[in-house]
């Protein structure tokens, strides 16, 4: 594993990288009606042409899980990060369905290019520093996300189109990309990832381990019911406790202040109880919150519920990739690709499941899947073992 000559550089280096991929996600979500404008579909269309996306993002956390252990994670991220800033913008102006099909689904790719060797590559920088800054870096995307909305809507406001608001923000990312991408760690396959050492076979690790699948299964509770949050925290507001549409709009704003902040503090509080206290502690937030928040049903209600429900989400999934980049004879690529490829169905069933229920049981009762998810999330967190002792607590 290569080293990192300058820890602040590189940690520089890989903020950009999730701040780039949270801008432009964020700057696309803002500029989805725009974009849906110039198609002309209705919503059934509109939801089957956006399973193009994830379709791209599992083909390439298939390709980036077979290919990272090979070639390390800064020449996967190199590509990603350029596709990113290259596709998006291209996506937003598309006028026929078959091309916006395609430009989706090579979203999708792009995005599977980067998220797991960019946070492959912060592990390798969490373990120079010798302490907790994994969360800092989700903080990054997360401030990329909130600005990339806000410009979005500012943009949309003003009557510019949705390619000529990305463009021009792709290629400040772009500048901002290149400018850093030589503090990038020049991460290498360890020995036994390619099967050698000194020209003696080495026997491979296995690439899915039991603590791997346990970690993948809490990414995966915790991304659904982020998820839930993203799709269905504004209706909650807006309908079924009726404050109106501006209310259920700043329900899913106070989530998304709430993940930010939290990130911002996270490593400290990580560095603290240390990791398995803290992944306990974070499930149990967000289930007792959203428990109280759905048994008020009103409207601070909602705040009190999908707030915590922020608070407690924040920092698990950092969390739990700072711990599957630290498995004992494993390179951090392949142990954070392999929790990734686990945690990636979250985004395809999650927000269709709750839909699912709600036609059933009404939304209040189907939102009850964030609570049970973060006691399983307690639980499961019980079984978590600290693998690395190469990061000291802060």
């Amino acid at each position: 594993m290569g080293g990192v000559t300058s820890p602040s550089r590189a940690r520089l280096a890989i903020s950009t990288l999730f701040l780039l991929v949270g801008l432009m996600v964020g700057s696309w979500a803002a500029r989805i009606p725009g974009v849906r404008g110039q198609i002309g579909v209705d919503d059934a269309q509109w939801g089957l042409i956006l399973l193009a996306a994830p379709v791209g993002t599992l083909t390439a956390l298939v390709v980036v899980t077979r290919l990272i252990p090979r070639t390390g994670a800064r020449l996967l991220a190199v590509i990603g990060a350029v596709s990113v800033v290259v596709v998006v913008p291209a996506t937003t102006a598309s006028e026929q369905v078959w091309v916006l099909c395609t430009f989706l689904l090579l979203q999708g790719v792009a995005t599977g290019l980067i998220v797991t060797p960019m946070n492959a590559l912060a592990v390798v920088v969490e373990r120079a520093y010798k302490r907790r800054i994994m969360s800092s870096f989700h903080a990054c995307f997360s401030l990329g996300q909130l600005a990339g909305a806000g410009i979005g809507a500012a943009a949309a406001s003003l009557g510019v189109t949705p390619v000529q608001q990305l463009a021009p923000s792709g290629l400040v990312m772009l500048a901002a990309f290149i400018a850093t991408q030589r503090f990038i760690p020049r991460d290498r396959p360890e020995p036994r990832e390619v099967g050698t050492s000194a020209g003696a076979p080495v026997p491979k690790t296995r690439a899915v381990t039991p603590q791997l699948a346990l970690l993948a299964a809490i990414a995966l509770l915790s991304s659904i019911s982020e998820g839930v949050a993203v799709q269905w925290s504004a209706q909650y507001g807006a309908v079924t406790v009726g404050a109106g549409a501006g209310i259920g709009a700043l329900v899913f704003s106070s989530f998304s202040v709430a993940m930010t902040v939290s990130r911002v503090f996270g490593d400290r509080v990580v560095g603290r109880v240390g990791r398995i206290p803290f992944i306990r502690f974070s499930a149990l937030t967000a289930a007792t919150g959203m428990a109280v928040g759905l048994g008020v049903g009103t409207t601070w209600g909602a705040f009190v519920g999908f707030g915590l429900l922020g608070v407690g989400c924040a920092c698990l999934v950092p969390t739990v990739i700072g711990l599957a980049g630290n498995q004992p004879g494993m390179s951090p690529g392949r142990g954070v690709a392999t929790v990734s490829f686990g945690q990636w169905p979250a985004f395809l069933i999650g927000p269709p499941l709750i839909g699912a229920l709600a036609g059933l049981t009404g939304l209040r009762v189907a939102l009850g899947i964030t609570v049970l998810a973060g006691l399983t999330v307690a639980v499961l967190a019980g079984r978590v073992r600290e693998a690395h002792p190469a990061v000291n607590r802060a």
